[in-house]
């Protein structure tokens, strides 16, 4: 059943398009993110659905419920639109307790001081912060006002929560920690969520789909491992980390069970094997992607099962922590490699690399831009 509907969607700053005739359908119980650079129409879009922006074109339905639709001249206020917001500022009250945030949903709408309590304390435990209801807001950490501004959002019980980059504020261990917390508290609640972050990998890790928008326009809607191994564009493919984007030719092209299509690829000194998502005619022009962390290095004459090599020069090298981010000269492409953190290799060694089998997905170079 559809949570959240919207149809055709546009929002206009005077002569400014934030949002352009956008569509999406997000399911009961889904976990629906939208993902894009600054200024690209995300959180436009996600106030639209919470009634805190307007939309000057298109159609939003909560439930079965038409909320905004300004050719017909409806625009339900977001109070009475039966959502929860979470926002990037948390936006908790200095001057209350924990309790007090909590319990400030349900006594604007007047419940019953009993009905009040029983309520919050069971979203606090929901959060693990229910022993510290009476306890000053602006004592707790960051982490903790977030747990807070999410309990506070589920509350009155709302249809849909709503998400405005809640972990932002958060350093990079506890942003992680708090993701899968979250994530973990959304699939035993199995409340609809619509999230907004520029972060990619959040994005990968918490969501059921993703929607890239870019320039206020969806360019592909999937489950993170569709948008990220199997890029519908270049500006998908190149919005996730440094992927490789290797131009060439089809030589041959044949139908798989799946419904994909096995490419017989050759570029300039390179020739191998691509998946694509549609059929390519002989001698038509391709963009191989291929992940950083899908090539494999090695100092060998040859990697077995290969479908695609190169041999070429170390030209730099960057420790991570995890991992070491390695540039490689081929004389042809110039190839980024995710290596593992304790590789045996120096700038300047000689090296060989190959693309193992469904490493490389290709595309038309024209798509998407």
């Amino acid at each position: 059943m559809v949570a959240v509907l919207v149809e055709d969607v546009s929002r206009a700053f005077g002569d400014v398009l934030a949002v352009n005739r956008i569509s999406l359908k997000v399911e009961r119980g889904e976990f629906v993110t939208l993902l894009g650079p600054s200024g690209c129409g995300k959180t436009t879009t996600l106030r639209m659905v919470a009634g805190l922006e307007q939309n000057t074109g298109g159609r939003i339905s909560i439930g079965e419920r038409v909320v905004s639709d300004p050719a017909a001249g409806i625009f339900v206020p977001p109070d009475h639109r039966q959502l929860g917001m979470v926002f990037q500022s948390y936006a908790i009250w200095p001057h209350m307790t924990v309790f007090d945030n909590v319990a400030y949903p349900l006594r604007i709408r007047r419940r019953p001081k009993a009905e009040i309590r029983e309520r919050v304390m069971a979203a606090l435990r929901l959060v693990e912060m229910e022993k510290f209801a009476e306890r000053p807001a602006p004592a707790l950490s960051g982490g903790q006002q977030q747990r807070v501004a999410i309990a506070r959002a589920l509350v009155f019980e709302p249809q849909v929560l709503l998400l405005d980059e809640p972990l932002s504020n958060l350093d990079a261990r506890l942003r992680t920690q708090m993701g899968d917390e979250f994530r973990a508290l959304q699939k035993r609640l199995g409340i609809t969520s619509l999230y907004v972050t520029h972060d990619q990998e959040e994005a990968m890790a918490l969501s059921d789909r993703v929607v890239v928008m870019q320039g206020g326009r969806i360019l592909q809607i999937g489950a993170p491992e569709e948008i990220y191994q199997r890029p519908a564009s270049r500006a998908v493919a190149a919005f996730f980390g440094s992927p490789n984007l290797l131009d060439a030719r089809v030589t041959g092209c044949e139908s798989e069970a799946d419904g994909r299509f096995h490419l017989t690829v050759e570029g300039k000194g390179w020739q191998g094997h691509a998946r694509a998502g549609e059929r390519f005619e002989v001698g038509a022009p391709v963009l191989v992607l291929v992940r950083p962390e899908n090539i494999q290095i090695g100092t060998q004459a040859a990697i077995n099962g290969a479908q695609m090599a190169w041999s070429g020069r170390i030209a730099t090298a960057i420790f991570r922590g995890p991992r070491t981010s390695v540039a490689i000269d081929t004389g042809g492409p110039r190839l980024n490699v995710e290596a593992p953190a304790l590789l045996n290799a120096r700038v300047g060694d000689e090296v060989r690399v190959a693309v193992p089998p469904g490493g490389a997905w290709a595309i038309r170079p024209e798509a998407g831009n």
